[in-house]
C-alpha cells in the first residue's frame, strides 16, 4: 500500500505519516461537522422563511465577532497551542448544547443559537485547519500533498451523514451533539501526533522555530487590516467573494430551475448529483491535483474553474436547461473541493504566521458569509425588481466569471514570483 500510494499519489517515504495523520484529521472534522448539519437543518424547518434569512444575515455579523475574539486570544497564547484549544473549545461547545437542550424548558433560543453556531464552525473550523497545515508542510510538500489531505474532507462528508441517517432514531437527536462532541476530542492527540512528525518526519525545522518562539500580534484587529492592506491577501479575498458570488446564482437557478419537478424527483436529482460529487472530488484529490499545480502552475491550476465555469455560463445563457446548470453545478462543486480550495489553500504557505492565523479567518469566514449576504440580495433584485431572467442572469453570471479568472491568473502569477 504505501509503494502503491507514492507511486500514484507523490507522497514520499518520509510525508506518508504526517499525510495519512492529516487526511484522518480533517476527516475527522468534517464527519462531526456532517453529524451536525441535519440536527441543525432539522430545527430551521420548524421556523418561517423570514426567521431563516434574518439568521442569516446575523451569521455575517457574528462571524465578525468570531473572528475578532479569536483574533484577540491568539494573540495572547503560543502559537503551537492555538489549534489544539480552537477544537477542543468546539468539543466543549457542542458538549454544552446537549447538556442544555436535555434541561431548558424553551429551546426556541438554545436551537437558534446552535444553528447560527454550527453555521460559524462549518466554516472556521476548516479554515484553521488549512492554517495548520499550511504551518506543517513546506511550499512544495503543500503543492503535492494538499489536494490527497483534503480528500479527506470528501470522505468526511460522505461518511458523517450516514450516523444520522441511520441512528438518528435509535440514538436520538440530542445524543448526535454529543457524538460529534467526542469525535472532535479525537482530533487533539492527531495534532499532537502531526507536531511531532513535523519535526522527525517532515524537517521542517525552519517552520517550528517561527511557530516555538514568536507570538502573534496583539491587535485583536490585525487580521482584519492585513485583509484590507496587503495586496496578496486582498487578491485571495476577492477570489473568494467571487467564488461565493457565483455558487449563489448557480444555487438560485437550480432552485428555480428545479420548481418544475415534484419533490422525490428533486431529492434524486440532488441526490445523484451529490454522490457524483463527492466521488469525483475524492479521486481527483487522491490523483489528480497535485500533478495539475506541479505542471501546469498556479496560475492555470487557480483559473481552470473560472474559466470552466465562464463557458458554462455563456451556454446556459442561450441554452437554460436543467442538464446544463446542473453539469454547471457539478463542475463547480468537485472543481472547488478537489483543485481550487487545495490550490487555495497553498497560497497561504508564502504569507507571515499572523497573516495566517488571523487575516485567513477573516478571508474564510467573514468575507465568505459577506459574499452570501451580498450575492442573495443581488440575485433577487436582479429577478425580483427588474425582473432578469435566466438567460441574463447567467451573461451576468459570466461577466463575473470572467472577472473571478482573471483575479485568479493575477494571484497565482504572484505565488510562482515569490516561490
Amino acid at each position: 500500500m504505501k509503494k502503491l500510494l507514492q507511486k500514484f499519489s507523490l507522497i514520499k517515504a518520509n510525508e506518508l505519516k504526517a499525510t495519512v495523520a492529516s487526511f484522518v484529521m480533517v476527516f475527522t472534522i468534517m464527519a462531526c461537522y456532517f453529524i451536525l448539519r441535519p440536527v441543525r437543518d432539522s430545527m430551521a424547518s420548524d421556523w418561517s422563511d423570514t426567521e431563516v434569512s434574518m439568521l442569516w444575515n446575523l451569521q455575517f455579523f457574528i462571524s465578525i465577532g468570531i473572528v475578532s475574539i479569536y483574533g484577540l486570544i491568539i494573540s495572547k497564547i503560543k502559537f503551537k497551542n492555538v489549534v489544539p484549544i480552537v477544537y477542543s473549545s468546539f468539543s466543549a461547545s457542542f458538549f454544552g448544547f446537549y447538556l442544555i437542550t436535555q434541561n431548558f424548558t424553551d429551546p426556541i433560543l438554545v436551537e437558534k443559537s446552535f444553528y447560527i453556531w454550527v453555521s460559524a464552525f462549518s466554516l472556521f473550523n476548516l479554515s484553521v485547519f488549512w492554517s495548520f497545515m499550511s504551518d506543517t508542510f513546506d511550499k512544495e510538500q503543500g503543492q503535492r500533498l494538499f489536494a490527497i489531505i483534503g480528500a479527506g474532507a470528501s470522505l468526511g462528508a460522505v461518511i458523517g451523514p450516514m450516523i444520522p441517517a441511520l441512528f438518528a432514531k435509535q440514538l436520538g437527536v440530542q445524543n448526535l451533539m454529543l457524538i460529534a462532541a467526542g469525535g472532535l476530542l479525537l482530533v487533539i492527540p492527531l495534532i499532537l501526533y502531526i507536531y511531532r512528525l513535523k519535526i522527525s518526519e517532515l524537517n521542517n525545522q525552519e517552520l517550528r522555530v517561527d511557530l516555538a518562539q514568536h507570538k502573534l500580534s496583539s491587535s485583536w484587529f490585525s487580521g482584519f487590516n492585513s485583509t484590507v492592506t496587503n495586496p496578496y491577501l486582498l487578491g485571495i479575498g476577492l477570489f473568494i467573494l467571487l467564488y461565493v458570488f457565483i455558487g449563489s446564482f448557480v444555487y438560485f437557478e437550480q432552485k428555480n430551475l428545479l420548481a418544475q419537478y415534484t419533490r422525490p424527483q428533486r431529492v434524486v436529482i440532488l441526490g445523484s448529483i451529490d454522490w457524483i460529487i463527492n466521488f469525483s472530488t475524492f479521486f481527483m484529490a487522491f490523483f489528480v491535483t497535485g500533478r495539475i499545480v506541479k505542471k501546469f502552475g498556479m496560475s492555470i491550476t487557480l483559473s481552470l474553474m473560472p474559466l470552466l465555469l465562464f463557458i458554462g455560463m455563456l451556454i446556459l445563457a442561450f441554452a437554460p436547461m436543467v442538464v446544463i446548470l446542473l453539469g454547471i453545478q457539478v463542475v463547480r462543486r468537485v472543481g472547488n473541493y478537489a483543485v481550487t480550495r487545495p490550490a487555495r489553500e497553498m497560497l497561504f504557505t508564502q504569507v507571515t504566521t499572523d497573516e495566517r492565523f488571523k487575516a485567513k479567518p477573516v478571508i474564510d469566514i467573514v468575507v465568505y458569509r459577506g459574499g452570501d449576504a451580498v450575492s442573495g440580495s443581488l440575485f433577487a433584485v436582479l429577478t425580483e425588481s427588474f425582473g432578469l431572467g435566466l438567460a441574463a442572469v447567467s451573461l451576468v453570471g459570466a461577466v463575473i466569471a470572467s472577472f473571478w479568472t482573471w483575479i485568479a491568473i493575477i494571484i497565482g502569477k504572484n505565488y510562482e514570483k515569490n516561490r
